[in-house]
Order: C-alpha cells, then structure tokens, then sequence
C-alpha cells in the first residue's frame, strides 16, 4: 500500500519510491550469518597415505626410460641378493609390454618405472603405463626428480 505525504496546502500525493532500508536489513542479517558459519564448516580434508622405506628391497627393478625423441629403453636391474645378470633392452611401445613380462620373468610383482624426459608430450608416458596396465603388469611407477625449491 502506498505512503501519502502531506505537502503544506496542497492535495495528498502518493509516493513512488521503493523503501530500501527492508532490503538492506535483510542483506546485513545474511552477511553476518555467512561471516559466521563460514569459519565453522571445515573443508574437505583428503586423507594421503604415508608411505615409509621398505623394510627389504626388491629383487629387481625394471626402468623403463623415455627419451626426447621417443626412444623406449627398458632396463632391468637386479638387487643384491638375485642371481643373475643385468639387462637392457630397446623397444617401441608395441613391444613395451611384451619385452616388460619377459624381464620380469618369475617375479610378476616386481616394480617397473618409467623415467620420461620433461620435454616429451605427457601423452606418451600415459601409453606406455596403458599398455603395461592391459598387458597385466601390477605395480608401476613414475620416477621423479626431487627439486632444491
């Protein structure tokens, strides 16, 4: 329903305005409640698994190497207690697979990491982990370097 104000002398006249000073109550109300229920919801918090030095070493450690240019070396390296000889193998990413499973040999759960230089397209490291992954291998890994910042 409209105000009427009163002018001296004259006639009644309505007033078109809208009354702000509701609106801006109802604003303020909502503003504190946010600054105060804001500190209290506590953000989702992600639960990262620590991980410690195993406690034995691995018998051998397949290294799958990246170059600039795309050239795949696949080395195995055995650890002190395996009986054997070192190996190191060059394959293209349909032969990845097959030449990982055969250096693995016996040991299906020994780790395979692939080192790729920074440089290379990250599409080609997702391949060759696709290939290992399909052809069954069970614990790969990506190695990194550690930075000094």
């Amino acid at each position: 329903m409209p105000s009427i104000a009163q002018r001296s002398g004259r006639g009644r006249r309505t007033i078109n305005e809208i009354n702000m000073v509701p609106f801006i109550d109802v604003m303020l109300v909502l503003l504190i409640i946010f600054m105060v229920t804001a500190p209290l919801i506590s953000p989702s918090v992600i639960n990262i698994p620590s991980v410690g030095k195993a406690a034995i070493a691995p018998r051998q450690v397949i290294t799958i190497e990246i170059s600039k240019d795309n050239q795949i070396q696949i080395q195995r390296r055995l650890g002190k207690d395996a009986k054997g000889a070192d190996q190191k193998k060059s394959a293209d990413l349909d032969t990845v697979a097959p030449i990982t499973l055969q250096l693995q040999g016996e040991d299906a759960n020994s780790p395979v990491i692939i080192s790729a230089d920074k440089t290379i397209a990250y599409e080609n490291v997702v391949k060759v982990m696709d290939k290992l992954q399909r052809a069954g291998v069970q614990r790969i890994g990506l190695s990194v370097q550690v930075s000094n910042e």
